[in-house]
């Protein structure tokens, strides 16, 4: 069994994949990991595993059939005494709240998954001046710098870079289509990217996958323009479910996705040690 045919196995019983789409992609294109532990039973097969790349958070995750004998504990006390500090649990299962509770482990940082049945499709509202249209090829570099200063203290989507973005637009879901871009005086200052993606037992769910605003253009309703935008695609293309993700303490985000009509439907959590749970407290 591989990394990703155990992450399968796990999300099946689960009904929540314990990588996120980062580790997927990193997983795929074979990048070097900083984390990699692995735990199997004597006669090699695989049924434990924690892996990270990069300087993101640890992720965990165990066979379905070979939990309950403290694998995840054992992990998660070796990669503490290692000096791993952060580890998601996504879903925020009660397995993962007693493992983290169990370890010493505290919230440090929780992202909300929202959701929003589309009957409709609103009606976008774009500010003066600006306007929206879909991707080209030559927003590339734009849209980039836009990202990294709308997410500037993002410890994930801000450090998207080339390299990034062109392997997020080699997937399979990629539509140039869905990705939308506003323009103001012949400057890209924001833009929303869509995703579409049919689940076996789900059909087709909609995403809003990122909406970037460029800080000298927040605050004039951009942001709810460009979400409406590409909610009304999504809609055009036969979605009628569409889930996001926002931080917990978003506040400005999530007034207006909750104005939208997206209402809370899961939640990750990132459990630290105390130490590291007192200085997000004070960021």
């Amino acid at each position: 069994m591989s990394l990703t045919d155990l992450a399968e196995s796990a999300s099946a019983v689960d009904g929540v994949a314990p990588f996120n789409e980062a580790t997927l992609i990193a997983l795929r294109n074979r990048d070097s990991a900083r984390v990699l532990v692995l735990r199997t039973t004597p006669d090699g097969a695989l049924i434990g595993a924690a892996y990270a790349s990069g300087d993101a958070p640890v992720e965990v995750v165990v066979d379905p059939a070979h939990r309950r004998i403290g694998i995840g504990r054992s992990i998660v006390d070796e990669l503490l005494a290692d000096g791993e500090s952060e580890f998601w649990a996504h879903g925020d299962l009660p397995a993962a709240q007693a493992l983290a509770a169990s370890a010493g482990l505290e919230v440090g940082r929780t992202l909300l998954a929202l959701r929003l049945d589309l009957v409709d499709p609103p009606t976008e509202i774009v500010p003066d001046g600006i306007s929206l249209r879909t991707y080209r090829a030559d927003d590339l570099d734009a849209i980039i710098a836009v990202n990294a200063r709308a997410f500037a203290s993002h410890p994930e989507q801000g450090s998207m870079d080339r390299a990034d973005f062109e392997r997020r637009t080699s997937s399979d879901w990629f539509d140039p289509a869905g990705l939308f871009v506003a323009e103001q005086a012949g400057r890209v200052v924001g833009f929303h990217w869509t995703k579409i993606e049919t689940l076996p037992d789900q059909g087709a769910i909609g995403e809003v996958y990122v909406v970037g605003i460029d800080p000298d253009a927040q605050g004039g309703g951009l942001g709810k323009a460009l979400t409406a935008r590409g909610l009304r695609h999504l809609y055009e293309s036969g979605v009628r479910v569409v889930d996001l993700y926002v931080e917990g303490d978003n506040s400005p985000a999530l007034a207006v996705y909750e104005g939208l009509g997206f209402r809370p439907h899961a939640k990750d959590v990132m459990y630290v040690r105390p130490h590291v749970a007192d200085a997000h407290s004070h960021e």
